[in-house]
């Protein structure tokens, strides 16, 4: 697979969504074949790997399993297809700056297993002020989900309880919301729910905060 990123990739709705309501869901983001290629990337990795979640930051870090109980792997560009992923980002990210004003300096992700029952509770990506991330995305590797497979993203107003969006996992949707602005939470599964969670930073000092 060939690992150059196409640079007429269409960015344009995603632009539109951030400056606009601040969210945006785009199906189809990524073609089956890559969508393909980094499930079996994730699906290959040593099962040592894969550790328990962490909330909260550098020496704050803690795992609390009433709060998440996903897996995950931060992705650094080890395989060719991680290098894709990356370098994609990297172009949004190019482009948000040159056109949103974002001043947004790198992009971290990392590799997110659910198994059978896993969750993370309703919580923010960032809290005002107290962190640089900027704006989540997430990319979602199932293939063939169904509704009654659960795993959904439920999105929320900040500071309200109803759902603003609720959001399937299907393969090659994207996700990308304001880091600040969305509470979300991800239910439970009835099957393994794999998925690439990134935060798009600034560089602004970082305070502790406890749900990241």
């Amino acid at each position: 697979m060939n690992a150059v990123v196409q640079l007429e990739h269409d960015f344009d709705h995603i632009i539109e969504a951030i400056a606009g309501p601040g969210i945006g869901i785009f199906p189809d983001f990524i073609d089956a074949e890559r969508v393909a290629a980094l499930r079996h990337d994730l699906a290959t990795l040593p099962p040592w790997e894969l550790t328990p979640a962490a909330i909260g930051r550098e020496q704050h870090q803690q795992t609390n399993e009433r709060i998440r109980s996903d897996k995950t792997r931060w992705i650094e560009g080890d395989t060719q297809v991680q290098r894709y992923y990356l370098a994609l980002m990297a172009s949004l990210r190019q482009t948000l700056n040159r056109q949103l004003f974002m001043g947004l300096k790198d992009y971290e992700c990392h590799y997110a297993l659910y198994q059978i029952g896993d969750f993370y509770k309703k919580h923010l990506d960032a809290f005002r002020g107290r962190s640089n991330r900027r704006l989540t995305t997430v990319l979602y590797l199932n293939d063939d989900w169904q509704a009654g497979d659960g795993g959904e993203l439920l999105v929320y107003p900040f500071q309200h309880k109803t759902v603003l969006h609720r959001i399937m996992p299907k393969a090659g949707t994207l996700v990308c919301f304001l880091s600040e602005d969305f509470p979300h939470e991800v239910l439970p599964a009835t099957r393994d729910r794999l998925s690439i969670a990134g935060w798009f930073r600034i560089d602004d000092p970082v305070a502790p905060s406890l749900l990241l």
